[in-house]
């Protein structure tokens, strides 16, 4: 995995951080969000975020949990830095995160913010934007795996563009791109480094081809 040139120094993360709550998006270090923001709540957090260090927390609400009501939060989350924004004529903001370091909630904070933060532990994760070259993916299974998951789920796919990526961004990629389940996208996530992510993205490509489970719908809020 190459290091991620829009990450701060390990050093000058923040001690606080704001948090979206959404079930529907996965980010991980080193990979690109995007997301459509509407809601007030996030609107603020956007606009608080792009006037400071540009960060946003991405995490899942613990299972069973509804987005829309300050659901319980799983444990682990990765922070985003906004790399890119825009404005609508309605009075949304598009908006695309590059996946920096991945982080623990120690607690949530009392804010005033219409959003939700928390205090982040980053200590388990300072190494997520250092450059790595220990995948050594086996290419060729990957490629069949993927051929037919695609075609079993009526995915379109830029073969040519599997074939240029690296091993440490294609996984990345597909981990976020592929409709796992959430407990399964977590499961990535905390995964303890990309070689041990990459082997587990093998196992639950390799369990969804073989069992032909249809894929969630994705939705960018």
């Amino acid at each position: 995995m190459e290091r991620n040139p829009f990450a701060p120094d390990f050093g000058a993360l923040p001690d606080s951080l704001p948090v979206f709550p959404l079930g529907r998006a996965f980010l991980l270090p080193s990979g690109q969000l995007p997301l459509n923001i509407f809601e007030a709540r996030y609107v603020q957090m956007v606009e608080d975020a792009l006037v400071g260090n540009r960060l946003i927390g991405m995490v899942q609400p613990a299972a069973g949990q509804d987005d829309e009501n300050c659901p319980a939060l799983v444990k682990t989350g990765c922070a985003g830095k906004i790399i890119e924004f825009s404005e609508t004529g309605d009075g949304r903001y598009l908006i695309t995160l590059s996946g920096v370091y991945r982080f623990d909630i120690v607690e949530e904070r009392t804010s005033p913010k219409l959003y939700r933060i928390i205090k982040p532990n980053w200590g388990p994760y300072e190494t997520d934007c250092t450059a790595h070259r220990c995948l050594d993916l086996d290419r060729a299974k990957l490629k069949t795996l993927l051929h037919d998951y695609f075609t079993q789920h009526d995915m379109d796919c830029d073969w040519g563009a599997i074939d240029d990526a690296s091993d440490g961004r294609l996984i990345t990629c597909l981990s976020m791109v592929c409709p796992f389940e959430a407990g399964e996208r977590q499961a990535l996530l905390e995964a303890a480094c990309c070689r041990t992510r990459a082997q587990l993205f093998m196992s639950m490509l390799e369990i969804a081809v073989r069992s032909g489970r249809q894929p969630h719908s994705c939705y960018k809020h």
